[in-house]
């Protein structure tokens, strides 16, 4: 399978479709549709898990009402199985607590016509300093 050239645009398009439906307590539960019921990868802070079910069970477990998101950056790579590779940089804040960067990485994987989330990693930037 060739590079995908459109890898820009669909990163950019994936991130933006994710978290209008993640930051939406009423859309959330269906952010499972970008994940494989067996062949999908999270590590949440982590801690890692496998498929959309365990997936969603550790998404729905967050405790935050509401989340305020800014986006800094999104970068992204053609992969060479026609996937792309994404790494986003911003800053979160959830209900009232300070604002925090945070990094999150997705690889999405072809699958027929359309892609799924194949791997999901989410870090908050916060650093022990002494």
């Amino acid at each position: 399978m060739a590079l995908n050239p459109l890898y820009d645009d669909i990163g950019k398009g994936f991130v933006q479709q994710y978290y209008a439906m993640f930051d939406d307590p009423l859309q959330r539960p269906n952010v499972a549709n970008f994940y494989s019921a067996t062949d999908s990868f999270m590590t949440f802070e982590g801690l890692q898990m496998q498929g959309a079910t365990k997936i969603m069970e550790k998404i729905t477990s967050l405790s935050f009402q509401k989340i305020t998101r800014v986006i800094t950056t999104v970068d992204s790579q053609p992969m060479f199985d026609g996937g792309v590779l994404i790494n986003v940089l911003g800053r979160l804040q959830c209900d009232e607590d300070p604002p925090h960067a945070y990094c999150q990485t997705f690889v999405l994987k072809p699958l027929g016509g359309t892609f799924f989330c194949a791997h999901d990693i989410f870090r908050l930037n916060i650093h022990n300093t002494a």
